[in-house]
């Protein structure tokens, strides 16, 4: 028996401990919605209706916490994302020269580059979206236009939320965080300023700026390393050009004895590198989710 709906996430909270942070976070946000609009409707159709004996028949319908964990623990189980890291132990240069083969190092790759995009853009965004709700905040729409802008931020951190799940294999939650439907605009706009989650979505937006032109620059560099390594001997014997050139402009050309030392070196090195930006991919799935799961 209930008295509270707090009481209810509560007693869920509970049942799920040991379970993912995201996990947690999902099946909350869902009961809490739930309940809510439930709670909404029961008191439509009976403003004296008491919370506890709402809830009493809600709670039945929607299932016990006991009930709810199980079948949200279910889930997950069949549903862990794909490029979840596995267990098994292999030497390490198995792990080192197998990285062409491991998903989670050509996802950790592809979000290097998208995450220059994103960060662009989150930055943008936060930095606008600040500065005109504080400049607005004089006049009549400003308070709405900072609420638009708050859920926005919330909007684009679940999408970044996505993407770190896809590429880099880090569990991250599926369903926006529960957004105080019912409330009037002002008592939600205050609730948002005031959850902390808020604004470490705000601080990871900021933060992905500076994280992804590394990636994208030091990426960049790499790829352009090592392709060149490869490619001295194709262009000494295809294109005759040598490939040091100095400041007089003269080109020097490699002796044939050294090819194979080149294109090992360009292979070394970017093999080298994407085993990095594998274990790069993994830390910034575990910070993505350490500032983008408030539970």
């Amino acid at each position: 028996m209930f008295n509270t709906m707090d009481e209810y996430l509560e007693a869920l909270k509970n049942e799920m401990r040991g379970s993912d942070s995201a996990l947690l976070q999902d099946a909350l946000a869902d009961a809490r919605e739930h309940l809510s609009t439930a709670l909404a409707v029961a008191r439509e159709q009976n403003a004296e209706l008491k919370e506890s004996d709402a809830l009493k028949t809600i709670v039945e319908e929607y299932g016990s916490p006991e009930e709810t964990a199980s079948a949200y623990k279910e889930v997950e189980r069949r549903t862990s994302p794909s490029l979840k890291p596995t267990s098994k132990s292999q030497s390490w240069i198995i792990r080192f020269f197998g990285v062409y083969a491991d998903a989670r190092a050509w996802g950790a790759l592809l979000y290097m580059l998208i995450a220059f995009v994103t960060g662009v853009f989150y930055f943008t965004w936060a930095v606008t979206g600040l500065s005109l709700s504080v400049s607005f905040a004089i006049f009549i729409f400003g308070l709405p236009f900072a609420l638009l802008f708050l859920l926005s931020v919330r909007g684009l951190a679940l999408l970044e939320g996505r993407l770190v799940e896809a590429l880099l294999g880090e569990r991250m939650p599926r369903r926006p965080l529960f957004s105080h439907h019912g409330m009037k605009w002002f008592d939600r706009l205050k609730a948002l300023l005031t959850d902390k989650a808020t604004w470490l979505m705000l601080v990871y937006m900021v933060v992905q700026f500076v994280l992804g032109i590394v990636y994208f620059v030091v990426l960049v560099m790499m790829l352009s390393i090592s392709l060149s390594l490869i490619a001295i001997p194709f262009l000494q014997e295809f294109l005759d050009q040598g490939a040091i050139m100095m400041n007089n402009g003269i080109r020097y050309i490699l002796p044939v004895w050294t090819y194979p030392f080149l294109i090992f070196a360009g292979f070394l090195l970017w093999t080298i590198f994407m085993n990095i930006a594998r274990g790069v991919g993994h830390l910034h799935g575990r910070f993505a989710k350490w500032l983008l799961v408030s539970e």
